[in-house]
């Protein structure tokens, strides 16, 4: 089987030895490709143009950013042409995507996780989420949010511009600085939905499956109904006090996860589509990656938009 190997060389959690390994063992059953990227978007370039080269299944080495390249690729495969499949080996700091999916977070494992799939014949088809607007036509794989999560991925990404590592430690720490010092208490946000709404919302998340992310080895589940086979999840934080909202964030740790409903809060299950406006632009994030800031998105769900591998 032809492959692609599409390599994030910056992935946060592997080594050069690690991909060594790695690429060994996919080398020994699957005739491998790989390329590295070189810029942001690069992947999405790779993944588009996987088919018309031939390739039957394209693979990733990378974090929750490299993986949504890769899908918003494999999505703008050429109609006339067979779509690959998809495999993903975790580098990232948080993998939330794959281990969603229930895979393993280390990526040896999730390399013979793999290999083994291939040769059982075993996949799965999940949905997708989309979000279009005046300036966006995108997938995202688990997550996309409005306000201060979107806040904390731009203030990572400006950490990691100035040399440091995108740890958990440090999305803690630019989480709670923004949380007792940035706009979360700031309600331009309304959420719409098929059945009902929200206005003056501080804070707001859709999700396509739970968790939300990850803090170390501990699941958020602001969702924890939230599906791959199912239409999109959402939260709304409807108060902001900050021992209201601390608590409804430690209740987001519970194995269960936070309740469907309860104070300074509301959710929506396997919804078709839905809005989120604000009055004034706001930061927005799809799958922990900054988007920069919007007013209006549009979020669809796309029932079996992607074969997994895994």
């Amino acid at each position: 089987m032809r492959a692609l190997f599409i390599v994030n060389p910056q992935a946060t959690t592997t080594t050069s030895r690690t991909r060594e390994v790695i690429l060994g063992a996919l080398a020994s059953e699957l005739d491998v490709t790989v390329a590295e990227t070189e810029y942001r978007d690069h992947a999405v370039e790779l993944a588009r143009g996987a088919a018309g080269a031939g390739y039957e299944l394209v693979l990733s080495l990378g974090g929750d950013g490299t993986v949504n390249e890769v899908v918003n690729g494999l999505l703008a495969t050429p109609p006339e042409l067979k779509r690959p499949r998809y495999a993903v080996i975790p580098g990232g700091s948080a993998n939330v995507f794959i281990r969603a999916l229930g895979v393993s977070g280390d990526p040896v494992e999730a390399t013979g996780a793999i290999l083994e799939a291939l040769r059982a014949g075993r996949e799965r088809e999940i949905n997708l989420g989309r979000i279009t607007s005046d300036r966006d036509d995108r997938y995202f794989t688990f997550c996309a949010g409005f306000g201060w999560d979107a806040d904390v991925v731009q203030r990572v990404e400006h950490e990691r511009s100035n040399g440091r590592k995108a740890t958990p430690a440090l999305y803690a720490e630019v989480a709670v600085k923004l949380f007792f010092g940035g706009d979360i208490r700031d309600p331009s946000l309304a959420v719409q939905t098929g059945d009902g709404g929200a206005k003056d919302v501080y804070f707001a998340l859709v999700t396509n499956t739970t968790p939300w992310t990850y803090a170390g080895a501990l699941p958020l589940q602001p969702t924890p109904s939230s599906r791959f086979e199912l239409g999109l999840d959402a939260f709304a934080l409807t108060q902001a006090g900050h021992p209201l909202t601390g608590w409804i964030l430690s209740q987001m740790f519970f194995p269960k996860g936070l309740a469907a409903r309860g104070d300074g809060y509301l959710t929506w299950h396997d919804q078709e589509s839905l809005r989120i406006t604000s009055s004034h632009p706001r930061a927005f994030q799809i799958d922990g990656e900054y988007l920069g800031e919007r007013e209006e998105v549009n979020f669809h769900s796309v029932p079996k938009a992607l074969r997994i591998v895994c």
